[in-house]
């Protein structure tokens, strides 16, 4: 091989490196929890898919942690196309599409399967559509899950044993409303602010599933937990609605397989992890209370907390939601 010869496959060869690099199109997933929560097990495992799918034309990279801001912050950032993809609880998408709040209901959702049936079927879908109007692409929902409460002052078996606690709860309407009737002082409180305000005893509690307890490291800083399963909690994951319709359709299906095949990843991870969820909380000294009087609570929240929002949204969603029980 003469010497123009290899300078000119040399030269090809550098100009295709170049051109797949520029082919290549990375975007930014952020999200609060730490990495060893199943929310960001499955954010890994939708950007694995996704690179697959695309042959690596299309790359995911993951800030978790609140690297890229709390909550309402990433939300905004995705909203804004400084962020392409975000994960957060439904409650906040709620302070923009109020609709969204009918899934934040105390004791509307009677089981996991429920929940599914509402979120992966024609329902689901239309409440994402929703979020089109505010430039967002819902990809598809995650899960938080049942809540389940926790506090530094004394067992919860009762809403009785809830007077006059300070809660931190999400800021969702549903939710405030909910602990207001319970007796306690609702706190709506930045996510990645819970930890410090649980250790200084800023507030007395907060109110999340076993797996965020654990990941989040609460019951290091709690004492008591009980098995309120009050209210059950989607995540939502959202893009910037101009950024995904950039792409080709190719990979913008991609994107919507993958995220939705990464909800049942977590899901499952989710199952699987409960035992070893609750024995470390056991572990670290916490009382548990897994014999609540979930009834009482339910007689004080649930039918004023829906009327609250029939009155404003009507009743069709609610109504289609408790169908598919």
């Amino acid at each position: 091989m003469s010497r123009s010869t290899t300078v000119l496959l040399g030269a090809a060869l550098s100009a295709a490196v170049a051109l797949a690099a520029s082919a290549q199109t990375t975007l930014r997933f952020a999200h609060t929890q730490p990495t060893g929560d199943t929310h960001h097990l499955a954010a890994v495992r939708m950007a694995e898919l996704v690179a697959q799918a695309t042959g690596g034309a299309l790359r995911i990279s993951i800030h978790p942690a609140g690297e890229l801001g709390n909550d309402p912050a990433i939300l905004e950032g995705v909203r804004l196309g400084t962020i392409d993809i975000g994960q957060t609880g439904n409650p906040f998408y709620t302070r923009f599409e109020p609709k969204l709040n009918a899934l934040d209901i105390p004791f509307l959702f009677a089981s996991h399967e429920h929940v599914y049936r509402v979120v992966d079927g024609e329902v689901g879908s239309g409440l994402l559509a929703e979020l089109e109007k505010h430039r967002l692409k819902g990809l598809a929902f995650w899960e938080i899950g049942f809540r389940k409460i926790t506090n530094s002052r004394r067992p919860i078996v009762t809403p009785a044993d809830l007077q006059g606690l300070k809660i931190r709860t999400t800021p969702n309407p549903a939710h405030v409303e909910a602990f207001r009737l319970w007796g306690a002082n609702p706190t709506p409180m930045a996510f990645t602010e819970v930890y410090l305000a649980l250790e200084t005893r800023a507030v007395d509690g907060q109110e999340n599933p076993l797996n965020i307890i654990r990941s989040n490291r609460f019951h290091e800083v709690q004492r008591h937990l009980s098995f309120t399963d009050h209210a059950y909690t989607v995540s939502i994951v959202s893009m910037n609605l101009a950024r995904f319709r950039a792409l080709p359709e190719a990979q913008q299906k991609a994107l919507v397989d993958a995220a939705r095949e990464a909800a049942i990843y977590q899901r499952r991870l989710n199952r699987e992890q409960e035992g070893q969820d609750l024995a470390a909380i056991k572990a670290a000294g916490v009382e548990v209370v897994e014999r609540v009087d979930t009834e009482a609570f339910r007689r004080l929240a649930l039918e004023p907390v829906k009327a609250a929002y029939v009155a404003q949204h009507g009743a069709a969603l609610v109504d289609a939601i408790l169908a598919l029980r």
